[in-house]
């Protein structure tokens, strides 16, 4: 196996997964903290990089029925929450294409990648 290709989106403040360390995303992708997974509390973000997906499952949630991928971390593997796919609900829409991450399963972290770039200035 080859050297896995990793994506950074920048930013201050990250979330990376809490089993590895792999950069997920940032606060500037997070649209609500208002969710619910199967460890409790979970957010909502725009975008998310860095996932393997699973394949695409017909799910009842407490919103209603929505078809969904699981996402996993990109380096270890690691079950991180879901994707949004479609909603049969019109006013859920607004999720699809949408990541959750668990709480539980992420750590927000202030960023390297911000503090080296100030140190080189």
């Amino acid at each position: 196996m080859g050297r896995v290709f990793l994506c950074h989106l920048g930013g201050t403040r990250i979330f990376v997964c809490a089993n590895c360390e792999t950069p997920l995303t940032n606060r500037n992708e997070l649209i609500s903290t208002r969710f619910t997974g199967a460890t409790g509390r979970a957010y909502l973000f725009n975008r998310v990089v860095n996932l393997c997906f699973s394949d695409v499952q017909d799910r009842p949630m407490l919103t209603g029925r929505h078809m969904v991928r699981d996402v996993s971390c990109k380096t270890c593997s690691a079950k991180l929450g879901w994707i949004y796919e479609y909603a049969t609900d019109e006013s859920q829409r607004y999720k699809e294409g949408r990541v959750i991450l668990e709480r539980a399963l992420v750590a927000e972290l202030e960023s390297r990648v911000e503090k080296d770039a100030e140190i080189s200035n």
